[in-house]
């Protein structure tokens, strides 16, 4: 008998949906790709209707009385459809060049030179951290940095379709943003590369399956993975804070915040979760103010608590 494990039906569908779509955005315009986008997450909406309700339950749980029942459906909508503009835009990133990605990021040069800045001012050929949280196109933000002469990567976890894995990874890197697979040495590897002068692209507002760092967020309380801090302190690099703005449906702005280093001189725990309050008030603050930027639909709702650790 064969080995090889049999692949879902379904995989297999899906998998054969997103080829499709790909090669379709591919041969249409951008604009055009962006208004079919627009109308399937429409169609969408309608289908996956307890997904979008729970969406506005969250922005209303999060933004209270400062917004109407309207208000919050409209966050949530645009939320579902930037999601959709996301997805056309890396199923197009074979098509993706640099002429392209100073015409939708008018201040990408301007962004990168910040960060070149930074790895400079250190003055040992280190790289640092971009805390890139759930915003804009976070993905499209990697190839920004590689296509401008910067060695980026990130680390993803595998997910249960084979098909898809590998597709979602090739089309992550079709730029250059090697993606890591989490492993038992994925540390290992952050680390060095880290040391080694490259870009380490991190989510930092995703919530933690185990209990680890306790952080205020969104008004309440998330448990967030420690990761992006301790990989700051082993390698002794900086965190920028990066946040990635859609305008309208074909632009972008690029906030990059203050580097927040780490403090070999304060206790390892008391660091590490100093790094990430810091870095995570950041961008609550830019969720606050900008809360249709915001992916407000992971089934790990981010302030859902944790079960306690099994003893």
């Amino acid at each position: 008998m064969s080995d090889i494990p049999k692949i879902k039906a379904k995989y297999k569908a899906e998998y054969r949906a997103v080829k499709f779509f790909g090669a379709l955005f591919c041969l249409l315009p951008y604009t055009v790709s962006l208004a079919m986008a627009a109308g399937l997450a429409k169609i969408a909406s309608w289908i996956m209707h307890k997904r979008v309700k729970e969406a506005v339950r969250r922005i209303k749980l999060v933004k209270g009385d400062v917004i109407t029942d309207n208000q919050a459906k409209r966050i949530a909508w645009i939320s579902l459809r930037n999601t959709a503009f996301n997805l056309v835009e890396m199923l197009r990133i074979k098509k993706t060049n640099l002429a392209f990605i100073h015409k939708i990021m008018p201040n990408v040069a301007e962004s990168i030179q910040k960060i070149k800045g930074v790895m400079d001012a250190s003055g040992n050929s280190k790289g640092v951290i971009l805390a890139l949280p759930h915003m804009g196109n976070w993905d499209l933000t990697g190839s920004a940095v590689y296509l401008t002469g910067l060695p980026i990567f990130s680390v993803a976890g595998k997910q249960h379709n084979p098909l898809m894995n590998k597709l979602m990874n090739e089309m992550r890197s079709g730029h250059g943003m090697e993606i890591l697979e989490r492993r038992t040495n994925t540390a290992a590897q952050i680390r060095t590369r880290l040391k080694n002068g490259e870009i380490f692209a991190i989510l930092p507002d995703t919530r933690c399956f185990t209990p680890d760092i306790m952080t205020p967020f969104l008004g309440g309380e998330a448990n967030l993975a420690r990761g992006m801090a301790v990989f700051a302190r082993a390698a002794e690099v900086p965190i920028i804070p990066t946040i990635i703005h859609r305008v309208g449906w074909k632009r972008f702005e690029i906030k990059l915040f203050d580097p927040i280093y780490p403090n070999m001189e304060m206790d390892k725990q008391e660091d590490v979760v100093r790094l990430t309050h810091e870095v995570i008030a950041i961008i609550d603050k830019e969720i606050q103010t900008h809360p249709e930027q915001w992916f407000w639909y992971n089934k790990r709702w981010v302030l859902d608590p944790v079960e306690p650790a099994s003893k």
